[in-house]
């Protein structure tokens, strides 16, 4: 009963959030998943590192489809490389189980996310004060 609250409580989140919300949530998950499975490599869960895993890699991989190069093709071609960097250490350490590669999709995402962070609300903020013509 408590595991179908909480799945509610999820959807109705994912449907009342903005895109940058959803943007940051997304990140959010991939740094989440990476620390989970990075931990379970240091503790010898391979296996349960590689869930953890599969579904940072899974959000990584549905963040490059979603870009559109045609809004601003310079920018998705520079995320498409960090998502794809970001591909490869995830892959490499699932199949090596070397826990420090995951370092560096920390260190190349956390950058991206601090500036999303700073740039959801401030979005939000200038679309409000449009809406009321000011």
């Amino acid at each position: 009963m408590v595991g179908s609250a909480v799945a509610r409580y999820k959807e109705v989140q994912i449907q009342t959030s903005s895109p940058g919300e959803l943007l940051l949530a997304l990140y959010d998950g991939v740094f989440r998943f990476v620390a989970g499975a990075k931990h379970c490599l240091e503790h010898g869960q391979r296996a349960r590192a590689s869930e953890q895993l599969s579904r940072a890699h899974a959000i990584l991989s549905e963040l490059l489809l979603a870009l559109d190069y045609a809004i601003s093709p310079e920018l998705c071609m520079q995320l498409s490389q960090v998502y794809d960097f970001c591909l490869s250490r995830i892959t490499e350490a699932n199949v090596t189980g070397r826990a420090e590669l995951l370092d560096d999709v920390t260190r190349v995402l956390s950058p991206l996310r601090e500036a999303w962070r700073i740039a959801v609300p401030k979005a939000a903020a200038e679309a409000a004060q449009v809406k009321r013509g000011g």
